[in-house]
């Protein structure tokens, strides 16, 4: 399979962002299971990966406080600026936002957690991976949740998976186990539980500061 093409990602969410929020209301709860398997403290500083419109952010707010800092990163211009007006009308001064992809952004100051919340392309981008985990303190928290094929014996089922993801993901690669290069290559304790009976994912783990050669 191809990999991720970041031209037709900014191409799509210019559609999809006005009703992004709306359209994934459903997995709210992914969500917050996500961010509370970060274990986040008072003062962190979080990285919220192609953070789109900011729909994590009240959730991130709620555990790093007015202490902490988030940092969020988008590709898209129509998702980042919705993500604008999200901080903007909350008055929220500790979040700082950049658009760039995640293969070349540059970090203000190093991460003590991500959130990878279904976000496919940059999960099988091992440049972004690369560059990501370059700029994150030792012993960070990550935590990633997204979208999965079902295992084998519902393998029919994946017919809906692929049809309800096209218009967000543009690779299908490793969608059997999204968190492959993530768990490989840089956390290797990655705890991955599966939601939805195999047709969702939660992962987290801590970063040791140093890239594990792939196996």
């Amino acid at each position: 399979m191809s990999g991720p093409n970041p031209s037709l990602a900014i191409a799509r969410y210019r559609r999809l962002a006005a009703n992004y929020d709306r359209a994934t209301r459903r997995a709210a709860p992914v969500r917050a299971r996500a961010v509370a398997a970060l274990d986040l403290r008072a003062g962190d500083t979080v990285l919220d990966v192609a953070c789109g419109t900011g729909v994590c952010f009240p959730l991130l707010q709620e555990h790093v406080g007015a202490s902490g800092q988030i940092i969020g990163v988008e590709l898209s211009p129509d998702m980042l600026a919705l993500a604008r007006r999200r901080v903007d009308a909350a008055g929220w001064t500790n979040v700082k936002l950049m658009q760039a992809s995640m293969e070349s952004v540059r970090l203000p100051v190093p991460w003590d957690a991500a959130l990878f919340h279904f976000t496919q392309d940059v999960l099988r981008s091992r440049a972004a991976l690369t560059n990501i985990f370059s700029q994150a303190a030792d012993g960070a928290r990550v935590a990633a949740a997204g979208t999965k094929t079902f295992p084998w014996w519902l393998a029919p089922f994946n017919l809906y998976i692929w049809a309800a993801n096209r218009s967000y993901v543009t690779t299908f690669d490793g969608l059997s186990r999204p968190w492959s290069l993530l768990q490989r290559e840089y956390v290797r304790d990655l705890r991955v539980h599966p939601v939805w009976l195999g047709a969702s994912y939660i992962a987290s783990g801590r970063y040791r500061g140093s890239r594990a050669s792939a196996e």
